[in-house]
């Protein structure tokens, strides 16, 4: 069954997202979700839009710099996708206050994202921590 010019677009825009997070790119991510982008659960005092994954995207190359995304699964339905992926990376700086550990870390992801024509308008997403937690061996400090 051939894919829909529409579902290819979305595909588009939603493998450019995980791209962007990849890469650590806020540039890229502004060519695929809207200008007020909201992104759930939100960064501790961010305003919607890409802007807000700035220190985010930092805090990723240190922690994480070799962080790849694998888009296990994309389901599209109208406006809305959902997407399961896996990252995988070696911890080589702080992550949520643990120390590097150099250890190779993997773990799923799972999101659901609602379109404005072409673009990325919201983000709902979940990351297995404590897959993540049990692989380096302890909590973060502020959960201990």
């Amino acid at each position: 069954m051939a894919v829909s010019t529409d579902e290819a677009i979305t595909r588009e825009a939603i493998e450019g997202l995980y791209r962007a997070f990849e890469q650590k790119s806020v540039a890229l991510l502004r060519k695929v979700v809207t200008p007020d982008w909201e992104y759930i659960p939100e960064p501790v005092g961010a305003a919607p839009g890409p802007d807000q994954m700035v220190q985010i995207f930092a805090n990723i190359a240190t922690a994480l710099p070799d962080m790849k995304i694998t888009i296990l699964d994309v389901l599209i339905h109208g406006d809305r996708v959902g997407v399961r992926a896996e990252i995988t990376g070696t911890q080589t700086g702080t992550l949520l206050g643990i120390a590097a550990s150099s250890k190779h870390i993997s773990f799923a992801i799972h999101s659901f994202h609602q379109m404005r024509g072409n673009l990325i308008a919201k983000t709902w997403h979940l990351e297995d921590w404590l897959s993540v937690f049990r692989q380096l061996g302890q909590l973060p400090p502020t959960l201990e």
